[in-house]
């Protein structure tokens, strides 16, 4: 039986890395641990049981699988519908409903697919990275861990905070958002009003169970998936004149310069676009702590989502490229406040859908909401996972009985607050900040992903690990993450290159800024406790077994019951 919700919050607040409390554990092995049955690491079950103060053999500033399996107190409850509705949902938001237009106006149709494709492709490499590492090793805070771990635990702190910090204004922008959408409806109700109160219906969703979450954003995505299909087969069936009072046919893309207007630098301004338009897809990553069957639901996930997401972004602009001309001043209207010009309205307009605007507003709210709710969940799973290694407040360890880090949560609901407060009062200049910080976040976080698998693979091949027990392998390693990683490096540095080319130093510090905090937070942290960066020989590569999440869902039914 597993510990009590008391020791659990006792031994929680005893937890951490090497450097806060422990001493390396001198009863731990002093060699990499034992291959079991099949060649998989722990399989015959040793080291299975370790105690809370258990640190990886030779690494005293890692913590072991067994320990966080032990303490995070997170249940396994998701099933493989909820991880692919989860990923999804947090990649698809209004950017393809509302903003998808302005890429096809700046580029033209044959641009966008271009720099959409391209960024597509990185972020296949991505996932395909994180789908090895979190299928072999699912445990709480995904990628932050396998950065404190296989990096350095200072890289793996500015990880974490940098990533809360990313979802948590997310959220913020969100509700925002949702306050505009609203307007639609209720002009003369004050869009705070609304923020406020899709801030509480999402905690409350949140705060009930992981697999209410998980069914809350499989129907709120579904309804995004629904809609998507519907505007492809429409479109297709409107382009080859099957639908619709006439068809321009292809016509669209032989005006003026397109399809590629404005030669390579449009494309290149895009491509920094969609390399935001795809964050989200990592959520599987973080879920998988929770997922009933994560050898098996992972790796699914990671293969089928991603096809099924570059499916909708490029389908969708392909279809707006050719039945709307770039040319169309419309397409520039990518604020939520108009969606009457949204590119989906627009064709669903031509296509004589007399509610169009107030249909697709409809939607847009439920994308919102999808978004924000798995903001919520990620970065509230985030910064307990933070809390588990000490390197959160030690109140971000408290769990549950039906598995939810409710203080993480309601903390994260705090800052959100804070955010749409700062967006609301005033000009917003601060919240404009907030948001720029949260576009370069977000690209630190993929380029931690595919250093982190680099060294992963190294160290299980050096310490006689076998690719072929690895429950998902990624096919291009180490041609893959090497090349996200340097697409991931131009997306950051060329983020607003307009700016630099014209001198405008403000925008330039605006577009920037979230660069130096990050480095600021990891050196910072570096400098205070005088981490290192683990050998490969000491890094712990062992995976979580199948008795551990066996042992997770069994607690699961008893605290069901």
């Amino acid at each position: 039986m597993r510990q009590t919700e008391r020791e659990r919050r006792v031994a929680c607040s005893t937890i951490t890395l090497g450097w806060v409390t422990h001493s390396h554990d001198e009863s731990a092995p002093s060699s990499p641990p034992s291959v079991g049955s099949g060649g998989r690491p722990g399989a015959d079950g040793a080291g299975g049981d370790a105690p809370v103060e258990a640190l990886v053999s030779g690494a005293p500033d890692q913590v072991s699988n067994e320990a966080l399996e032990e303490e995070s107190g997170l249940q396994r409850s998701l099933t493989n519908r909820h991880m692919q509705m989860i990923a999804i949902g947090g990649a698809i938001g209004t950017g393809l409903f509302v903003a998808s237009g302005a890429t096809v106006s700046t580029a033209g149709p044959g641009g966008a697919l271009v720099a959409y494709t391209a960024i597509g492709l990185m972020v296949l490499l991505l996932m395909q990275s994180l789908g090895e590492m979190s299928a072999h090793m699912p445990v709480v805070g995904n990628f932050q861990t396998y950065a404190a771990r296989f990096i350095s635990p200072s890289f793996g702190f500015a990880m974490g905070w940098n990533y809360w910090f990313n979802w948590a204004v997310t959220v913020s922008a969100d509700l925002v958002a949702s306050g505009i959408v609203m307007s639609y409806w209720f002009p003369d109700v004050p869009g705070w009003m609304w923020a406020a109160g899709f801030l509480v219906l999402l905690t409350v969703l949140n705060a009930l169970s992981a697999r209410v979450y998980g069914e809350a954003e499989f129907w709120l995505a579904t309804i995004k998936v629904v809609t998507i299909i519907v505007f492809l087969i429409s479109g297709v069936a409107m382009i080859f004149g099957i639908l619709g009072n006439g068809s321009p046919g292809f016509a669209n893309w032989h005006i003026e310069d397109a399809p590629f207007h404005g030669g390579l630098l449009p494309i290149v301004t895009i491509f920094m676009i969609a390399g935001f338009s795809f964050q989200g897809t990592e959520l599987v990553g973080v879920a998988a702590a929770e997922s009933g069957n994560p050898h098996r639901d992972v790796p699914r996930a990671i293969k089928s989502v991603f096809w099924r997401i570059m499916f909708f972004y490029i389908g969708a602009i392909a279809i707006i490229g050719t039945l709307i001309p770039f040319t169309d001043p419309n397409l520039l209207r990518s604020s939520e406040s108009d969606i009457a010009y949204s590119p989906f309205t627009l064709v669903f307009d031509r296509l004589g859908i007399a509610a169009a605007a107030a249909v697709m507003n409809a939607v847009i709210l439920t994308s919102i909401l999808s978004v924000g709710n798995s903001g919520l969940y990620v970065s509230s799973r985030m910064v307990h996972s933070m809390a588990l290694i000490g390197q959160a407040p030690r109140v971000f360890c408290h769990v549950t009985k039906r598995g939810v880090p409710l203080n993480a949560m309601l903390a994260t609901a705090a800052v959100s607050a804070l955010g749409f407060c700062t967006a609301l009062v005033g000009e917003g200049t601060a919240y404009t900040w907030l948001v720029s910080i949260v576009g370069v976040s977000g690209i630190f976080m993929w380029l931690g992903i595919a250093a982190c698998h680099i060294r992963f693979r190294r160290a299980y091949l050096l310490q006689g690990y076998k690719l072929e027990d690895l429950p998902y392998r990624a096919p291009f390693f180490p041609f893959g993450p090497i090349l996200a990683f340097g697409m991931c490096l131009i997306v950051l540095l060329g983020q607003n290159y307009e700016a630099v080319f014209l001198g405008q130093m403000w925008e330039i510090i605006s577009a920037y800024i979230g660069v130096p905090l990050f480095l600021g937070v990891w050196l910072g942290y570096h400098l205070i406790k005088k981490d290192r960066m683990t050998p490969l020989a000491e890094l712990d590569v062992r995976g979580v077994t199948r008795e551990q999440i066996e042992e997770d869902i069994e607690r699961t039914k008893h605290y069901d019951d």
